[in-house]
């Protein structure tokens, strides 16, 4: 169905394209854009100690309609916590899936955890949401910049610049898009807030003032795209890390990047478009490895 940018949803409407209510008339700058931006990371931003384990750090954006996040992803990942836990105030924990801890020990089985990671896997593949991201390379990039720069703030820069062409795309970026990030503390979310906003404001690059805003969350609040933000991240970390490793995580994501093409393109040309890597690849010498590495004093562990 076809909506204006901007449109009000109706409350109790579902099954009907929503008509535009009530839209402001004497201030239109302040209408919302129909996406919504939840965003969420894995690995942590020190250059000073590299985890041998997991030497990258990587930010992912899920842009969802708001309309098909209200209707279909919230009822979807409701019920799938109904049906496993009976009632809903379980949160989503990709580490936690991943290690059967806390209320997902009941993962321990086998048969259990195959049929919970199907349907998770199931809700993750029909919900309709669009993904950017951004690995940085901690090892190579702290050979070239140092340990005191930041790679969450390098990898924010790199992925709003992508997330405001898709909006340009939709003929939205001149409406306000809220991001909703996860609070990590007080210092991590003021450091956070100031680096967002001298980037929001252009002067970064010297371009114009980006048409976002930064919403900090709880992990309390159970926002169901919050928790699809940390179940992608990793992967798309992993197939960074080990290309030639199977990730069916990450064979199911790539049919979301943001790409060149748009939907007839699905899946591939995704590279430097939705998923960046920082710092870039330059052309390889025959002996270098495509994949990130650790320094020898901390050999990859498999």
């Amino acid at each position: 169905m076809t909506t204006t940018p901007g449109t009000q949803y109706a409350l109790f409407e579902v099954a009907e394209a929503s008509p535009l209510e009530s839209p402001p008339t004497d201030n239109p700058e302040a209408r919302f854009s129909d996406y919504v931006v939840y965003v969420d990371e894995s690995g942590d931003h020190s250059l000073a100690s590299i985890n041998p384990d997991f030497p990258v750090f990587v930010l992912a954006l899920c842009v969802i309609h708001k309309r098909h996040y209200a209707e279909k992803i919230i009822p979807a990942v409701e019920k799938l916590k109904f049906n496993y836990f009976g009632h809903d105030s379980v949160v989503l924990h990709e580490h936690d899936i991943r290690k059967q801890k806390g209320d997902f020990a009941f993962l321990n089985r086998l048969p259990v955890r195959l049929e919970f990671v199907g349907q998770l896997s199931t809700i993750m593949d029909t919900s309709n949401f669009l993904l950017i991201a951004c690995v940085v390379d901690k090892v190579r990039m702290g050979k070239s910049e140092g340990a005191s720069t930041n790679p969450y703030h390098i990898a924010l820069d790199i992925c709003l610049e992508a997330l405001r062409e898709f909006l340009a795309e939709k003929k939205q970026d001149h409406l306000l898009t809220h991001l909703v990030v996860e609070c990590r503390g007080k210092k991590e979310d003021r450091e956070l807030e100031l680096e967002f906003r001298r980037i929001r404001d252009g002067s970064a690059l010297g371009r114009g003032r980006l048409p976002f805003d930064i919403v900090f969350a709880d992990k309390k609040t159970n926002l169901a795209g919050l928790q699809l933000a940390d179940l992608v991240a990793r992967p798309i970390g992993l197939n960074y890390i080990r290309p030639a490793q199977q990730n069916q995580a990450f064979d199911l994501l790539k049919r979301k990047f943001y790409c060149d093409g748009g939907r007839a393109h699905v899946g591939s040309g995704f590279e430097n478009v939705g998923l960046m890597v920082y710092p870039p690849h330059k052309a390889k010498s025959p002996d270098e490895p495509t994949e990130a590495i650790t320094p020898i004093e901390n050999p990859q562990s498999t």
